[in-house]
């Protein structure tokens, strides 16, 4: 069996300059990208300038701004509210590894601190820039009448589901500050 822990976030800003320099062949546009990373899911500005070469003098047309956004790996149990609370997660899976489980539990869940606003668990929702990983296998645990806690399963029935599955816990480790652990 295999989990991931959490372990200290760290963050650090990463920039880039430009410096590709604009190369110019005879009748042809060229074009010199320069982008800056100021974070890695809040979206990327990549500032392209585009040179034409004329037969009387090489002149700048245009400047363009193209802003491209990351979608942030995330959790949810309503959805469009991310949940903030890391959960604990194990992974099993079968011998021949063509199909496999993941446990999720989340001890005190912010969900429990805005369902009454926002609405009902629909479910549990695991999104990336791929797409969205969901199941329906949700069951809360309550002590003293009071939410203590989630667990929720995610079935990977064909290696394909698992490929995809680890691939969005890749990204949501590397977000929150988890490590794998096998054990």
């Amino acid at each position: 069996m295999a989990t991931f822990q959490t372990m200290a976030a760290f963050s650090s800003p990463v920039s880039h300059s430009c410096h590709n320099k604009p190369r110019f062949l005879q009748g042809m546009t060229s074009a010199a990208i320069c982008h800056s990373s100021r974070s890695s899911f809040n979206g990327q500005a990549l500032t392209t300038t585009i040179f034409k070469q004329t037969p009387q003098r090489l002149s700048t047309s245009r400047t363009f701004t193209l802003t491209i956004q990351m979608v942030k790996p995330s959790i949810q149990f309503i959805p469009g509210r991310d949940e903030q609370t890391i959960p604990d997660v194990k992974l099993t899976k079968s011998r021949d590894g063509t199909n496999g489980q993941a446990i999720f539990r989340f001890d005190q869940p912010s969900v429990f601190d805005s369902s009454g606003e926002v609405g009902d668990i629909t479910g549990f929702f695991m999104i990336d820039e791929e797409g969205t990983l969901q199941s329906v296998d949700v069951s809360a645990k309550f002590v003293n009448g009071r939410p203590a806690g989630i667990e929720a399963k995610y079935v990977m029935r064909t290696p394909r589901d698992w490929d995809r599955f680890m691939r969005f816990m890749e990204r949501y480790a590397n977000v929150n500050g988890l490590q794998f652990v096998k054990s």
